[in-house]
């Protein structure tokens, strides 16, 4: 079971778009399927979520579009996987195995606190990104 599913991934690489995009300028939803390579309908899906649980917000209209609702520094890796995963799920149910409840638990917890990083420090990331790269070519 993999721990983020192509929701989750799908959702954080349109989050990514959104923080570098120009903060005042709303994204329609075609051009960030454009540059992500999610199809448009599946897009306005996780948008959909992403809008409920107030991380983006919407802009009707001609020029309308998306926006990050928030400071890119406010937003966790962790608040948009539980928007769109209903929660980060180790295993979907509980087990007969009392010790391996409290091990699941604390692991989840764990794992929650990893991804406590927010949208601006992914940037760290596309720079130890452009490393690998400069490397492998």
């Amino acid at each position: 079971m993999a721990l983020i599913s192509s929701k989750g991934i799908y959702g954080l690489t349109a989050m990514v778009e959104l923080y570098k995009h120009n903060p005042l300028k709303p994204m329609q939803v075609k051009e960030i399927s454009e540059n992500t390579a999610i199809s448009q309908r599946y897009l306005e899906q996780l948008l959909n979520k992403l809008r409920k649980a107030n991380l983006v917000q919407s802009i009707r209209g001609a020029k309308g579009g998306y926006l990050l609702a928030a400071d890119p520094h406010e937003i966790l890796v962790k608040d948009i996987l539980i928007a769109l995963e209903d929660g980060i799920k180790i295993v979907e149910s509980k087990n007969q195995v009392p010790p391996l409840n409290v091990f699941f638990q604390e692991t989840k917890q764990k794992i929650e606190k990893i991804f406590e990083i927010n949208l601006a420090e992914l940037e760290e990331f596309q720079n130890r990104s452009s490393e690998y790269l400069h490397y492998y070519i």
